[in-house]
């Protein structure tokens, strides 16, 4: 019998490369550069994140998730017009239907905004997270990792910027002094046959919306990106991180670099995943730039897709909101009633 040949799954590039030799520079580049376009992301080494400081990050997870529900919900993300907080299984909605995780989304500690006559309605998106009283552990933690996330995401879109034929530091003009960022704790239960809506979703088919994600994978697999040949699982590999291409990063390459689908499967019942998921976005009012690609890497570009159940904002605030009020329906209920008529025509 002919073996078969192993599954193609992302490659694991060392940042480290990319800050050595110029040669060395140069083939991480090519790799890069192959890998985004491939699979819409790649898994990330050499980083310099403790594995202390993620390890902390998923035990604080654990202590989190295992308290009581009323605790939980005292940060309860419908409290907030800035979707901080915690959301219970099945609040948040992909594509229409409930995922089958629960979480906690903590982003940028910044004060919000004035709420001042003619202000864009993505203004009511920067404001205070919420943090849990009986765990007060959890925020210089959380706001470390973040800090820490931000820097390695910064390395890596210098070395994007280089692989389009740009300047390093291409991007810091929409990143400016107060990019978006957002850490999402998350829990996976698991879940029995039937439970739930239909579809077994821990998480439905979507992209993401800033410009680069990363996500921290504990012990327990489940993501999948979406491929020519179908879903691909994406495994936790130890002291990686998997990157995933956003939309702005899309827009911004013309669509050289799409952003990947991908989805999360639910763990079997008496199981559970965790997960910790950083995304980095531009200044919310900024506009994303559309790169002049060198001639050969323009000739590739696709543009960007065209999904009439996704539309891509070249406005960052407006493309930010836009993910928000459909995941989190409750929220935008609540706190942005006076938009959903005229979005919903």
């Amino acid at each position: 019998m002919t073996a078969r040949p192993p599954k193609t799954v992302p490659p694991i590039l060392d940042l480290r490369r990319f800050e050595g030799p110029a040669a060395e520079r140069q083939l991480f580049l090519g790799e890069l550069r192959a890998a985004a376009r491939a699979f819409g992301g790649f898994y990330i080494a050499g980083h310099g994140v403790d594995d202390a400081l993620t390890r902390e990050a998923f035990a604080l997870s654990r202590r989190f998730f295992g308290l009581p529900e009323r605790e939980k919900l005292t940060i309860d993300m419908a409290n907030s017009p800035h979707f901080r907080g915690y959301t219970r299984v099945g609040w948040e909605r992909t594509r229409g239907l409930a995922d089958w995780r629960e979480q906690i989304d903590i982003g940028s500690e910044r004060p919000a905004l004035p709420d001042a006559p003619g202000a864009p309605a993505w203004a009511r998106l920067q404001g205070p997270n919420q943090w849990p009283e009986s765990l007060p552990e959890l925020r210089p933690a959380v706001l470390r990792l973040q800090d820490e996330l931000t820097g390695v995401v910064r390395r890596i879109l210098s070395a994007v910027a280089l692989s389009l034929g740009q300047p390093d530091d291409a991007f810091e003009r929409v990143l400016g002094s107060a990019p978006t960022q957002l850490v999402k704790l998350i829990r996976y239960p698991g879940r029995e046959a039937g439970e739930g809506e239909p579809g077994g979703q821990g998480v439905g088919p979507h992209k993401d919306s800033g410009l680069l994600t990363l996500v921290v994978q504990h012990e327990r697999s489940g993501l999948q990106v979406e491929t020519e040949d179908g879903w691909l699982d994406v495994e936790p590999v130890p002291g990686t991180f998997v990157v995933n291409v956003g939309e702005l990063l899309e827009l911004a390459s013309d669509g050289y670099y799409r952003a990947n689908v991908h989805q999360v499967v639910s763990p079997p019942a008496g199981s559970d995943r965790l997960s910790v998921a950083f995304f980095l976005g531009a200044q919310l009012d900024s506009r994303v730039p559309v790169f002049r690609l060198p001639p050969d890497l323009a000739a590739e570009a696709r543009g960007p897709e065209r999904d009439p159940r996704n539309p891509l904002y070249y406005d960052v605030g407006e493309n930010a909101l836009k993910s928000r009020l459909r995941s989190h329906p409750d929220v935008a209920q609540r706190h942005y009633a006076d938009l959903l008529p005229a979005r919903a025509r």
